[in-house]
């Protein structure tokens, strides 16, 4: 099983994660070969191509417009973030990164050998009640940076031999991401972007994305409105907004696709956390995502959840799922027809 991000934070530490195929799909249906393989010359990441032509820079102005009356999120907070004020995400124009460096714990082909470039950025839009990397996300731990820094991050990044660039909690701070994309772009800077979310996006936002963003790694956390509200300081139209916002991802860079060595180099890849009592709604997720997205989308389905920050004192949300809960999501998976689901 992967290794969490907060044990990657705080240990530097993790292993990859192995790869299910779901039960009646074996006998050659390993999920790893589901990702279609191209030429490693044909690959050149998005956002150059839009930089060349002067694209990438009116994006940029346009989203950096958004933090005026800031509704860079689905919150639509409408904070005057340059002028220092700030919304639900506590950050203002100027934000955080808490930390950076080769990430080994998460999806296989994005960590290859020398590991996915990881960026860890503090606050958070969701605010989730059993965030376990509440010391970042809520608390906002991290270092003040500027766009021209975090372009320093990205090439360090680079140099240090990662796959990719992997922006981890990035939907409150996408103008000041393609700022820095720009300023690094110019510098050399050639890896996949990974946009590395929540899943509460703001579909316009995500628009603007189109070309820029490589491979998007969104998670569906709920398909029920009134426990997202409950559990993630009152995103009532969570399932909506994510359903919406993950269908504009898939349009623009559809099924993950692979370099000849297994690396991703363009593509979605769908997380979800499996929750005690089906909190997160895994038996409709499933469904959806087949009938929204197809059978072969890469879907990473995970067990690691356990109670963190204030999950301890809500007793549904408590304790870890049970082997009893886990074995009935990879069944609802097998039902649902998915043929690349990975653990």
């Amino acid at each position: 099983m992967a290794t969490s991000r907060r044990e990657f934070v705080w240990q530097s530490a993790a292993t990859v994660g192995a790869v299910l195929v779901p039960p009646g799909c074996e006998g050659g249906q390993d999920s790893r070969k589901k990702s279609t393989t191209e030429p490693a010359a044909a690959f050149e990441p998005g956002y150059l191509a839009l930089e060349r032509s002067g694209e990438l820079a009116k994006r940029e102005q346009t989203l950096w417009q958004r933090l005026g009356d800031c509704d860079v999120c689905a919150r639509g907070c409408g904070a005057n973030r340059p002028a220092g004020e700030v919304g639900v995400c506590s950050t203002p124009a100027r934000f955080k990164v808490y930390s950076s460096g080769p990430h080994f714990g998460e999806e296989a082909e994005l960590v290859g050998r020398n590991g996915s470039g990881t960026v860890f950025f503090s606050h958070c839009n969701l605010l989730c009640s059993f965030c376990q990397n509440w010391e970042i996300n809520h608390r906002g731990d991290g270092s003040r940076t500027s766009p021209s820094e975090l372009a320093d991050i990205f090439l360090g990044l680079q140099r240090r031999g990662c796959h990719n660039i992997n922006l981890v909690t990035p939907s409150h701070l996408v103008p000041q991401i393609v700022k820095a994309v720009r300023i690094a772009a110019g510098r050399g800077l050639h890896l996949p972007l990974v946009y590395n979310t929540g899943g509460y996006d703001n579909p316009e936002v995500i628009e603007q994305l189109d070309g820029i963003i490589d491979i998007y790694l969104p998670d569906f956390k709920y398909q029920d409105g009134k426990l997202a509200a409950t559990y993630s300081s009152g995103v009532s139209d969570y399932p909506v907004v994510a359903a919406e916002v993950i269908r504009e991802m898939h349009r623009q860079v559809g099924d993950l696709q692979t370099d000849p060595k297994n690396i991703a180099t363009h593509g979605l890849i769908l997380r979800h956390l499996v929750m005690p009592n089906n909190i997160g709604g895994t038996d409709r997720l499933v469904r959806w995502i087949a009938a929204e997205l197809g059978p072969d989308t890469y879907f990473n389905l995970m067990a690691q959840y356990r109670p963190e920050h204030k999950a301890f004192d809500i007793p549904e949300i408590s304790r870890r799922i049970t082997k009893a809960e886990w074995r009935q999501a990879l069944t609802w998976a097998r039902e649902a027809g998915l043929t690349n689901v990975h653990t």
